[in-house]
């Protein structure tokens, strides 16, 4: 055997030596990388991951749909306190502000009774109620105040084409018994109207 053979074959032999170890070198990462994948969480894998950031915004969109689906809590004290004495207090969001403003330019004469207010309270009413009015919201419901109202300005929230449709099947002598009283006697029959929810499934009509 020359030396020139003997030369060929020692490389060919490095060669080997060196490719196979990289495979194994290689072989031995994915091994080690899929140990690595198994003892994670299933969030932690990339697709597993995706997977926790869809699942992440739905959830966001949850609660962005809780505050579609629903109306928002009344949160303002002056307003609470002034009209809630009298009467449920009524999400703004439940009128146009059209309908608001027009309502509060006629205190005098409020329903049958005379209302006195302060400048600074009936400022602060009237601001939050022009600012939270139906059309400024995206729930479901105010939306379709809205479209139901088209240009009238009801003065009260019975007379929205859309409350009215809902309420259709409701007899008068349901209406008119002791525990209710009238259509607008929300919470009577709404057991969560107060959070701003009108649902189906939490309706109550008492006895």
């Amino acid at each position: 055997m020359n030396k020139k053979t003997r030369l060929s074959i020692f490389l060919t032999f490095i060669l080997i030596i060196f490719g196979g170890g990289q495979y194994l070198t290689a072989a031995d990462d994915d091994y080690r990388e899929k140990q690595w994948r198994q003892k994670l969480p299933a969030h932690a894998d990339d697709n597993d991951d995706k997977g926790g950031h869809r699942e992440r915004k739905r959830e966001r969109h949850r609660n962005d749909d809780y505050n579609e689906s629903y109306l928002r809590q009344v949160n303002n004290p002056i307003y609470k306190e002034e009209c809630g004495g009298c009467h449920f207090v009524y999400q703004p969001e439940l009128l146009p502000s059209a309908s608001w403003m027009k309502i509060l330019a006629n205190l005098d004469d409020h329903f049958g009774e005379p209302i006195e207010l302060s400048d600074d309270s009936k400022k602060a009413i009237s601001d939050y109620l022009k600012s939270n009015g139906a059309e400024y919201s995206s729930a479901k419901r105010a939306v379709k105040i809205m479209r139901s109202v088209g240009n009238q300005v009801p003065l009260r929230i019975t007379d929205v084409p859309y409350i009215r449709k809902k309420h259709h099947e409701i007899t008068p002598s349901v209406l008119k018994r002791q525990s209710i009283g009238s259509l607008s006697n929300c919470s009577a029959c709404h057991v969560t109207a107060e959070n701003g929810i009108y649902e189906d499934d939490n309706v109550m009509i008492p006895k």
